[in-house]
């Protein structure tokens, strides 16, 4: 259990910037009768200022600190990708690679199942490559143009490809959060997957079934346009390129180039593929900002002793196998509540995780899953989270307009409680 006392005074204070953050933005929001007219860059600044102010020290410090943790590599990393695929989904909606494909899908698939086959298809492609993030860059364009085409919802298709990337985020053996879970619990990935699939498996086939009855409902009536071979050529590279495992900068440049050359050889100007890159980089504008506003909050709460004082508060009074499993599922969360940031959350708490598995008697592995599944869980309701600021960006949608369509993440929950209410599954965990 974490060495550290932190009083509850100086716990409280340092986790109130994020009750600044949202009491700004739900209060604002509830005025404005509409919350996603309030953007969420601006209650970030507002608690990140708040921030500043109540940590003691020089106000370079105080800045540097900030600074510090919004610099880290894997950040800036996912911001270089937010700008990539900017670029990548304007420049192919310009050329006419998003109306090619989205036509392809809509013939494909009966226009009764697009729902239940685009969840499926993002549960592939995320189980596959390890990643929500890369599963939504490269489905999320989509959506909005099939949205457009058959009539259907573009929160609920989007919410639909969502939850099918966070599927495979939870499960795949190359993914960062199950490396990051088993590594901290010391179990083989193999039997985390054998814990882990009892939770997600079932709750992927009732989200399967809740699309097909919404699919067979709705009136769906696509109208499919002509397919152009030639302009499903991005789109068809960036999903096989990501399912070879290729890093995804190299995925979005390849697909960035593939767009520019299909719009030079179609006879589009250079300045008009300039200007569609630029406007596309633009758009990630909010999205960066935000992101750069969380991070650096987030540190000056870590430093401040926010993080610490959770994990005591949730670990003081455990009783029982549920009760420890509980509390396991409850310092994840509000890390990740806190780092919006499912991976971050793991390694933060992994450790204390571990030392609870051990004094309880639980399942390593049980543990693992624990861990895995409740933070994508959380991943999929805070509105700052970069799954929902990528889908946002890429379809015009605000994250709160996302987030009631995440059948998935409510399916995901009620499983992982079932599981730890009902204690399943129960399969032997082997630690080494």
């Amino acid at each position: 259990m974490s060495e550290t006392k932190i009083s509850n005074w100086k716990g409280l204070l340092a986790l109130s910037p994020m009750v600044v953050f949202l009491a700004v933005y739900v209060v604002s929001s509830v005025v404005a009768g509409n919350f996603s007219s309030v953007p969420v860059s601006a209650p970030f600044l507002i608690a990140a200022i708040y921030a500043i102010c109540i940590t003691k020290g020089k106000v370079t410090d105080k800045v540097d600190a900030f600074s510090h943790g919004a610099s880290d590599h894997n950040l800036l990393l996912m911001i270089w990708i937010f700008m990539m695929a900017g670029a990548f989904a304007s420049t192919a909606k310009a050329v006419g690679c998003v109306d090619a494909t989205v036509n392809l899908t809509l013939m494909i698939l009966p226009g009764k199942l697009i729902l239940a086959g685009l969840f499926l298809a993002a549960c592939f492609i995320s189980m596959a490559i390890g990643t929500s993030v890369g599963t939504i860059v490269a489905l999320a364009p989509i959506a909005a143009g099939i949205a457009s085409q058959s009539g259907l919802s573009l929160p609920l298709v989007t919410g639909t490809i969502v939850g099918g990337a966070f599927f495979g985020d939870n499960l795949s053996f190359i993914s960062d959060t199950t490396i990051a879970a088993t590594t901290t619990q010391g179990c083989k990935m193999s039997d985390k997957f054998r814990n882990n699939i009892w939770i997600a498996g079932p709750a992927a086939i009732i989200v399967t079934i809740i699309y097909v009855f919404v699919g067979l409902q709705a009136d769906v009536t696509p109208e499919v346009g002509p397919i152009s071979i030639v302009r499903l050529l991005p789109y068809l590279t960036v999903i096989v390129l990501a399912l070879c495992g290729i890093h995804v900068m190299t995925v979005l440049t390849v697909g960035l180039g593939l767009c520019i050359a299909i719009g030079l050889f179609s006879g589009m100007e250079w300045c008009a593929l300039l200007s569609g890159i630029g406007s596309g980089i633009a758009s990630m504008g909010d999205l960066i900002c935000v992101t750069l506003l969380a991070a650096g909050l987030l540190e000056i709460i870590r430093i401040n002793g926010g993080i610490d004082f959770i994990v005591n508060t949730l670990t003081r009074r455990i009783k029982g196998r549920r009760g420890a499993e509980a509390s396991v599922a409850a310092i994840v969360s509000l890390s990740n509540f806190c780092t919006a940031n499912n991976t971050i959350a793991i390694l933060t708490t992994g450790k204390i995780a571990n030392d609870i598995t051990k004094r309880f008697g639980l399942n390593p592995c049980k543990t693992a899953s624990i861990l895995d599944t409740f933070s994508c869980v959380i991943q999929g309701i805070i509105p700052y989270g970069p799954q929902l600021l990528m889908a946002a960006g890429l379809t015009g949608l605000a994250a709160t307009d996302i987030i009631p369509w995440l059948f998935y993440s409510a399916a995901l929950f009620i499983m992982a409680t079932l599981s730890i209410l009902l204690n399943f599954p129960r399969v032997r965990g082997q630690v080494h």
